[in-house]
């Protein structure tokens, strides 16, 4: 039987490290983290995922900016904000929620996001520094996944580690993390011939597919990682990519959907604004936000 990895107790710590950093930040130097959020229309699971960041900022100590704005508003219009954004001393952190209406190019708006405050690292130059093991700001959703997976002690040098899904924010910066441990990794998609296969070889598994219990516990390697990042909504309410209870019968450790890696996905979008924050100064980042 698997041991439960809790992410809400994992973000719980992690917060609780950028609070004290956060004081002695505003201590040192007088300055105080701002991360800036840009909403485009009235998606109500947006509006939830907002409201979270702001309620984690409040008891990190940061300053939130909030940025509504209504779903008739234009490209040019967005692209503007970001500018003034970009420009103000007092945002650290800048995050567009995704997805954008339809007509407004998402690529576009990534884009002209200032890499030193692109906190969910989805910016081209943020991407090129994670493919060059360069020092930059990651995607938070792989970040979290990485803390899981360090909270169970296990060494990943030497390891076979399988990532079933291929998107820009979680399934590719989650193989170039594992890599830069020295994983041997394999990145599954809906192609893979032998998806079982691959997956019953694996040390560490990844389930960041977007297909309720895809993943089936008869495939687990015994004694193997899961992290599963998904979370589907089904008649049997919300579900991860992985068939949990069998798979939690085989593996060593595993995380719950929900509870798992989606609390840690917002407290790594504080690490980032810490980390951005203090970089803004010059100084070396404390490790609260490394």
């Amino acid at each position: 039987m698997a041991e439960i990895l809790d992410g809400k107790s994992a973000a719980r710590e992690v917060r609780e490290r950028i609070r004290a950093e956060t004081a002695e930040l505003k201590r040192r130097h007088g300055l105080t983290p701002g991360l800036a959020t840009v909403l485009v229309g009235e998606d109500p699971a947006s509006k939830i995922y907002v409201g979270s960041k702001h309620k984690a900022c409040e008891e990190v100590g940061f300053t939130s900016f909030a940025h509504p704005l209504p779903a008739t508003t234009s490209e040019s219009e967005l692209l503007a904000l970001i500018d003034r954004l970009n420009a103000d001393e007092r945002v650290h952190g800048i995050l567009v929620q995704l997805p954008l209406p339809k007509g407004i190019d998402e690529k576009r708006v990534i884009f002209r996001l200032s890499p030193h405050k692109d906190v969910d690292g989805l910016h081209p130059v943020s991407q090129g520094r994670l493919l060059a093991g360069e020092p930059g700001l990651r995607p938070c959703t792989p970040l979290g996944v990485m803390h899981l997976v360090h909270k169970t002690g296990e060494r990943l040098a030497g390891k076979r580690a399988v990532v079933i899904g291929r998107s820009l924010l979680v399934g590719k910066p989650v193989a170039m993390l594992l890599l830069e441990e020295h994983a041997t990794v394999t990145i599954c998609h809906s192609r893979t011939a032998d998806l079982a296969g691959e997956i019953g070889r694996a040390d560490v598994v990844v389930a960041a597919i977007g297909k309720a219990e895809m993943i089936r516990g008869a495939w687990i390697r015994p004694g193997s990682v899961v992290i599963d990042v998904g979370i589907n909504r089904t008649d049997g309410g919300l579900k991860g990519d992985v068939e949990y209870a069998a798979a939690r019968e085989r593996a060593g450790f595993i995380t719950p959907v929900p509870g798992g890696v989606g609390p840690m996905t917002v407290a790594m979008l504080m690490q980032n604004t810490l980390l951005a924050a203090e970089r803004s100064l010059g100084t070396e980042p404390g490790p609260a936000a490394r």
